[in-house]
């Protein structure tokens, strides 16, 4: 298939375009960029692949937990490009959770099979899922079995099973305060990750109008007030003091 894939959830833009078994990829900065970059850089990418709006088969998006900007701004360009694709008739696309395509990342880069994936939700929290790789057997190709529910937690509430490893983000924000005597392994939620990821997702029937292409929150709150923000570092110095 011909797949365009994009993450705007974290810090960083990824984008990968895939025709048949060749891919492209294109990674930048995030954040308050990514509205004003996203769509120009997945043209130039279609570009590079000899691509263009009227030969994709699908839009594979990650669709959160994340960055509520960046959550909002790939969900409109999703929906926005997926409409107008084809000539106006449209394509489908495909919502990926993000904390999945941190796992897969971590199975692909370190060959991590149980992942407790995390990502940075500021705040003082992180969300956190566990992720388990089952290979093919019987016929079933390899797929992952999650959680449920994700999960949103104060870093220190994180546990990791023995033996598994904790992958995503959150380690340079939390340092010491998020599972120190874990395994840990840097993961982004990438578009290739996605790209690996949507094959078993399509075939599950994953893929959904352009009009459904919407965000996964596991938080309604978006930031704290500046009393909470006051709170929270008179806390945090406190516990620095105790500490020393």
């Amino acid at each position: 298939m011909n797949l365009l894939a994009f993450d705007t959830s974290t810090d960083t833009v990824s984008i990968a375009v895939q025709a048949g078994g060749a891919v492209w990829q294109h990674t930048g900065p995030g954040g308050s960029q990514a509205s004003a970059t996203l769509i120009p850089a997945i043209r130039s990418l279609l570009a590079q692949a000899g691509m263009s709006f009227s030969t994709l088969d699908a839009i594979v998006f990650g669709r959160g937990p994340g960055s509520f900007t960046g959550l909002r701004t790939a969900c409109a360009v999703a929906q926005g490009l997926a409409f107008g694709a084809r000539g106006g008739a449209g394509v489908p696309v495909l919502p990926v959770d993000t904390l999945l395509a941190v796992a897969e990342e971590a199975r692909h880069q370190h060959g991590c099979t149980q992942v407790v994936a995390v990502l940075d939700a500021r705040m003082d929290e992180v969300y956190v899922a566990h992720c388990e790789w089952l290979p093919a057997q019987g016929g079933t190709a390899g797929h992952w079995r999650t959680d449920g529910d994700f999960g949103l937690c104060a870093p220190e509430a994180v546990r990791v099973p023995t033996g598994w490893t904790l992958a995503g983000n959150a380690q340079a924000a939390y340092a010491e305060r998020l599972a120190p005597s874990a395994l840990h392994a840097s993961a982004l939620p990438t578009a290739t990750a996605l790209l690996r990821l949507a094959p078993a997702l399509l075939a599950a029937g994953g893929a959904v109008p352009a009009s459904e292409a919407l965000p996964r929150y596991i938080r309604d709150k978006v930031a704290q007030t500046t009393a909470e923000r006051a709170a929270l570092r008179a806390a945090q110095a406190a516990s620095a003091a105790q500490a020393t």
